[in-house]
């Protein structure tokens, strides 16, 4: 199921790239493969993560996120900020606190595998709410309610995992 979505993403990127006439860009490489930038560098060199690198850069973050490290990214593909509630992407593009928080929902100290996620139930967040991890067969977990539709993207300052789905923290009581 899982490489069905992948294959379907990478035909409908395929697709409007081709559309387009841009240049087809590689793939990012993948674990054991040298990392090629910073987290920050990839996101914002990679069309898939467009929206989420414009959300970085209005949260904030880049500094951190370019930053020594190592960190785990839990990085929303551009479709997944689709499935948000309509105008609930735009409006928290002008809150940058709120997105601030979310997007440190996504952000994890130290350098997480997704074979290192599939043996632990649960993340400590940089926003400090802890995140459930849900193994899965084929050994590429589930983050909270959002799918790894590509593991373990190097960066030279930790590691970064695509999801099709924005996280979102629990609300505060």
């Amino acid at each position: 199921m899982k490489r069905l979505v992948v294959f379907v993403l990478c035909c409908a990127l395929g697709a409007a790239i081709f559309c387009c006439g841009k240049k087809k860009e590689e793939a990012p490489k993948r674990e054991g493969a040298p990392a090629i930038g910073d987290i920050v560098e990839i996101v914002s060199g990679d069309g898939r993560f467009s929206t989420l690198a414009t959300a970085i850069d209005v949260a904030g973050l880049a500094e951190t996120l370019k930053g020594e490290g190592p960190f785990t990214l839990f990085a929303p593909i551009d479709s997944a900020f689709a499935k948000l509630p309509p105008g609930a992407a735009e409006s928290l593009l002008q809150e940058a606190p709120t997105l601030k928080n979310i997007l440190l929902y996504h952000v994890v100290a130290g350098k997480l595998t997704a074979a290192d996620l599939g043996k632990i139930p649960e993340v400590a967040t940089l926003l400090g709410v802890p995140l459930a991890i849900m193994p899965m067969p084929g050994g590429i977990p589930m983050i909270g309610d959002a799918v790894v539709v590509i593991a373990d993207i190097p960066a030279k300052n930790g590691v970064i995992h695509a999801i099709d789905r924005v996280l979102l923290p629990p609300p505060e009581p």
